[in-house]
C-alpha cells in the first residue's frame, strides 16, 4: 500500500526577485488605462494596502513576506525529507507557457525522465536583471522525473473513466510551466540540491483567459479583445480527479507527496478590485474550510465564483482537497501569508493521517 503526505505551497514568481522588485505585478497593473486614475494614487487604496506599501513602496513588507513563506518552505522540505518519498506529484497550472493555441488540455500528466530548464530565461515573469540568488540568467537546472509512476497513474485514470492527456516530452521551444519550476526552485531555496523525482500534473486553471491574456496580464492592455476562451475544468471535476489519484496511488507500491502549487486570489485577475489587490475575504473563507478539514467546500465552488475572486489557480488546491478528502487527512500545519501589494495571498500547509489540530 502506498503511503502519502499532502502539501500545499505557492510558486509566486516575486520570490525570484529582490525585495525592491517584488511588487512588480502591482506596478505593471498601475500602468494600465483600465485601472481608474484615482486608484493609481496609494492614498485611495484600502487601509491594509497603504500600510503594506508604507513609505518605501513595500520594501520592508517584501522582506517580511518573503521570510514568512520561505521559512515555511524550509520546514516543508524537512517534512518531505523525513517522509522520504519515491516522488512528488505536483498539481500546477500553465500560463501560456507550454500549452498555447495549438492545444490547451484540461489536464496533462508529464511522463518525463528529467526536467532540464533555464527558468530565468523561460518564465514569463522572470527577473528583470538579477535574481535573489545572484545566479546567471542562463543558469541550467536539472530535476529528475518519474516516468514509470506517471505512466502508471495515467493508465489507471484512463481505466477509471478519466480521459487523461499525457506528454513524454516538452514541445520544441516551449517551457514547462513556472508553477513547477518556481516550486522546485523554492524547495531548494538554500541551494543544497534537490534530488527527489517529480511528476508534473498540469491543470488548466486559467481557462477563459489563458489565450486571450497570453496567460498573464494581456487583458489589461488597451488592445485586449473582449472575448473569452473556453473555461477551465469545473472544480467538481478537479476534486474528483484528485480523489481518484489518491485512490490509485494508495494502491501503488510508492511513497508519494501530493502537492498543490499556487497562490490563492491573484490581484491581476480580480476585476472587481480593478486588478490591483486580491480578494482577501474569499481567501479567508476557504482558509477556514481548509483548517477545519471541510474539503467538500472546494468541490462546491463554481467557476464564476472562482473567477470573480481571482482564485483561478485554486483549482490546483481543489485537486489536493479531493485527495485529502479521500485519505481523510487533516492539516497539521497551515500558515497564511496575506498580502495586498504582492499580488496574492499565499497558503502553506502540510496534511497527514489523523485528527491533528491545525497550527
Amino acid at each position: 500500500m502506498g503511503e502519502m503526505l499532502g502539501v500545499g505551497v505557492t510558486h509566486f514568481p516575486g520570490f525570484l526577485r529582490k525585495d525592491d522588485d517584488m511588487a512588480f505585478l502591482l506596478r505593471q497593473a498601475l500602468k494600465s488605462n483600465k485601472v481608474p486614475a484615482h486608484l493609481k494614487d496609494p492614498q485611495n487604496w484600502p487601509a491594509k494596502m497603504r500600510e503594506e506599501w508604507g513609505t518605501d513602496e513595500g520594501n520592508a513588507a517584501a522582506a517580511r513576506h518573503r521570510q514568512q513563506v520561505i521559512d515555511d518552505f524550509r520546514m516543508i522540505r524537512r517534512r518531505i525529507e523525513e517522509f522520504n518519498p519515491d516522488f512528488i506529484l505536483i498539481w500546477g497550472d500553465d500560463q501560456y507557457e507550454h500549452f498555447t493555441e495549438e492545444c490547451v488540455p484540461p489536464f496533462c500528466i508529464f511522463m518525463l525522465d528529467e526536467i532540464v530548464n533555464t527558468p530565468y530565461l523561460n518564465m514569463d515573469f522572470n527577473p528583470r536583471e538579477h535574481n535573489i540568488w545572484g545566479e546567471p540568467l542562463d543558469q541550467v537546472f536539472r530535476w529528475r522525473g518519474h516516468r514509470q509512476a506517471a505512466g502508471y497513474l495515467t493508465q489507471k485514470l484512463i481505466d477509471r473513466g478519466y480521459d487523461m492527456p499525457y506528454a513524454y516530452r516538452l514541445r520544441e521551444g516551449h517551457s514547462i510551466s513556472h508553477s513547477f519550476l518556481g516550486t522546485l526552485l523554492f524547495l531548494d531555496y538554500d541551494r543544497t540540491g534537490f534530488d527527489i523525482p517529480v511528476v508534473p500534473f498540469h491543470v488548466n486553471c486559467y481557462g477563459s483567459t489563458v489565450v486571450r491574456s497570453k496567460g498573464g496580464m494581456g487583458h489589461l492592455e488597451d488592445s485586449a479583445a473582449a472575448t473569452f476562451d473556453p473555461t477551465a475544468p469545473p472544480p467538481w471535476r478537479c476534486f474528483d480527479i484528485g480523489r481518484e489519484t489518491a485512490r490509485i496511488l494508495r494502491d501503488s507500491p510508492w511513497r508519494v507527496v501530493l502537492m498543490a502549487s499556487s497562490s490563492w486570489s491573484h490581484a491581476f485577475l480580480t476585476e472587481k478590485n480593478y486588478w490591483i489587490f486580491p480578494d482577501v475575504e474569499s481567501d479567508l473563507n476557504l482558509l477556514e474550510a481548509l483548517r477545519a478539514g471541510r474539503y467538500e467546500r472546494f468541490r462546491e465552488l463554481t467557476l464564476p465564483e472562482v473567477e470573480d475572486a481571482g482564485q483561478h489557480e485554486i483549482l490546483n488546491w481543489v485537486c489536493l482537497a479531493g485527495a485529502l478528502h479521500e485519505l481523510n487527512y487533516r492539516p497539521d500545519f497551515v500558515d497564511y501569508a496575506e498580502s495586498y501589494v504582492f499580488n496574492s495571498d499565499k497558503c502553506m500547509a502540510v496534511f497527514s493521517p489523523g485528527e491533528r489540530v491545525t497550527a
